[in-house]
């Protein structure tokens, strides 16, 4: 799903309207049904609708919502400027609204009369996508008397006051939602952490926006849907072996470490690879071969890897849990000196990396690199938010031929060419010691049997979040493990295997 800015949104709409032989009056008024049936299902009519009209297209919205919400037996209050030029659609509707009786239109100044809000609805159409600059003065000073509120909180598109694609000032006035509607596309703000908690949970609502415009603009930047991923995804043919799925080779361990070359051995085994093999040192011996029955094991030192040793046939992940001892910082850099094929790098490796920058230089082209966002600074710099941090990833890529997975919320794998793909998948129930790792052997895996960089990067990085939340369905977010995760793997590919057979 592509992710546009403001703009390109407007342009989405005026596009629609000229192909479609729709009116942008109609258009508002599919935005505000969406919206009505999306209220209807979740609210009682008892509930009164307090809502809150800006001047321009986002009142608009608010405007043909109070009047279609009031038919179906809302009690509703406007709160507005009437004193304001309004847009030509937001003038309509707002007379329209006039011509009810049982619709009470208030003045902004009316606001400190308002009591009893606790089984309220609040819903926020002020500005929406309609902002460019920090909202100050009295509307500044209603979005703050909304917030101290208590009642259910909605945005209409965007919280007003949040910008669409940029980080807001630390001290923005911006409209706090329980729950933002949001019209046919995810907004970058949506997606980062210092922005999306102002939208609380989002949800689409599908306006008929034409979608040929998507097809003659792409975009840079992306969300990762399912559409996208039954592209991806390669289901089995029936007469194949192990040899069809590739050979990984997870470098991995040291000694008190060697659960993190377990977690990534199993996840690889568990991604699909044909023939798995684990370089760790000797000291993770006995445990290797007794939790991965399925992995052959190399040698490569006593306590940690010291000697590595490999050749093109193998799809190659390094990092989860090598340290970072003197003899390993030698043999990682003196293997990635002579070895030109692409590779999966986290962890330990990145961080024996980040020791000097000069090391870039020796990550082969189109590997992929896992970085948290603290290795991620180790290597590349400190950023003050994750606008600019994704900013400098994708200059990074481009620069060294990489393909970045920055791994956090929302992951975004960035691409050599300037790409930017958000994954939607996981939950907080991952945020434990060991996820990356499983995720390095499932990246491998995938490279391994095939996938390209891309593909992989994409297709690993969600096929570990829905993993992730099949787990937290099933124990909890609090209580999933890492091995719950690489578990659900199964279930995961049992879920694509469905949907596909639904598609045919």
């Amino acid at each position: 799903m592509n992710i546009f800015s403001a703009r390109e949104i407007y342009e989405w709409e005026k596009f629609t309207i000229k192909k479609g032989n729709i009116s942008a009056l109609q258009l508002m008024e599919k935005a505000a049904k969406c919206c009505c049936n999306w209220i209807t299902d979740r609210f009682s009519t008892t509930s009164e609708m307090l809502i809150f009209c800006g001047a321009g297209n986002n009142a608009g919205d608010g405007f043909a919502l109070a009047r279609l919400l009031y038919q179906t037996g809302f009690n509703i209050k406007i709160f507005t400027d009437s004193s304001k030029k309004f847009t030509e659609e937001a003038e309509i509707n707002f007379q329209r609204c006039k011509e009810i009786s049982g619709i009470e239109i208030q003045d902004f100044s009316a606001l400190k009369q308002l009591k009893n809000t606790e089984s309220a609805v609040i819903i926020d159409a002020l500005f929406g996508l309609g902002i460019n600059r920090a909202i100050q003065g009295p509307v500044a000073e209603v979005i703050s008397f909304l917030n101290e509120l208590p009642g259910t909180k909605i945005a209409l598109d965007l919280p007003s006051g949040l910008f669409a694609e940029e980080i807001s000032a630390e001290n923005a006035v911006i409209f706090q939602a329980d729950y933002t509607l949001t019209f046919q596309v995810l907004k970058k703000a949506m997606l980062h952490p210092e922005s999306a908690p102002f939208c609380g949970e989002i949800h689409i609502m599908d306006i008929g926006l034409n979608p040929d415009y998507c097809l003659e603009n792409p975009t840079l930047e992306n969300t990762v849907d399912e559409n996208l991923i039954q592209q991806i995804y390669k289901p089995r043919k029936n007469f194949s072996h192990k040899g069809n799925f590739g050979k990984s080779l997870l470098i991995a361990g040291s000694f008190g470490k060697i659960g993190a070359a377990v977690l990534a051995t199993k996840a690889a085994l568990k991604a699909g690879s044909g023939l798995t093999f684990i370089l760790a040192p000797n000291c993770g011996y006995e445990i290797l071969q007794i939790s991965c029955p399925e992995a052959m094991f190399i040698s490569g030192g006593e306590k940690s890897v010291e000697n590595i040793v490999s050749d093109d046939e193998y799809s190659i992940g390094i990092g989860p849990g090598l340290g970072t001892a003197k003899a390993t910082d030698i043999g990682l850099l003196n293997f990635l000196k002579s070895y030109s094929k692409s590779l999966i790098v986290d962890a330990d490796a990145l961080n024996i990396l980040a020791k000097n920058a000069e090391n870039f230089q020796f990550i082969p082209r189109n590997s992929i690199i896992t970085p948290h966002p603290k290795e991620f600074e180790r290597l590349f710099g400190k950023t003050e938010n994750s606008f600019e941090r994704t900013t400098l990833a994708q200059k990074k890529a481009a620069e060294l031929g990489i393909f970045i997975v920055l791994k956090n919320h929302h992951t975004q794998i960035i691409s050599p060419a300037g790409e930017v793909f958000y994954n939607l998948t996981g939950n907080s129930g991952m945020a434990k010691g060991g996820s990356g790792d499983a995720l390095l052997g499932i990246l491998t895996a995938l490279v391994a049997q095939n996938y390209s960089p891309l593909n992989a990067a994409i297709f690993g990085v969600w096929l570990h979040g829905k993993a992730g939340d099949f787990a937290a369905e099933k124990y909890s977010k609090e209580a999933t493990l890492p091995s719950d995760l690489i578990d659900e793997l199964g279930n995961c590919f049992k879920y694509l295997e469905k949907k596909s057979s639904q598609q045919n």
